[in-house]
């Protein structure tokens, strides 16, 4: 009934709650990365085998549950005079494209 799992140092606890509850976008596990490579890596195992990809860096994985992948720098980048509708046209956020926007 009850799962613990960690992520990049962070606990968490899990509840199944049966068909009755199903995961939905008003929770979602956010993702601060320091690179690219970073974004990628994660971008790739969360949306492989049937999971669903967003926009403005969220995500879905396999399981139903919502994800943002973010840099962690996220604030400053969007302080760009165009970064705000770079950031709109993307689904995984693409680091150099904002610093250029």
């Amino acid at each position: 009934m009850v799962v613990m799992f960690e992520i990049n140092n962070t606990k968490f606890m899990g509840l199944n709650g049966g068909p009755r509850f199903k995961p939905t976008e008003a929770v979602s596990f956010v993702v601060n990365c320091g690179s690219q490579e970073e974004i990628d890596s994660y971008w790739n195992k969360l949306t492989v085998d049937g999971g669903q990809e967003s926009k403005c860096g969220w995500l879905k994985d396999k399981f139903g549950f919502s994800w943002q992948i973010v840099p962690g720098n996220i604030g400053a980048l969007i302080t760009k005079p165009n970064a705000i509708q770079a950031l709109m046209q993307m689904k995984k956020i693409d680091i150099a494209a904002l610093e250029n926007a």
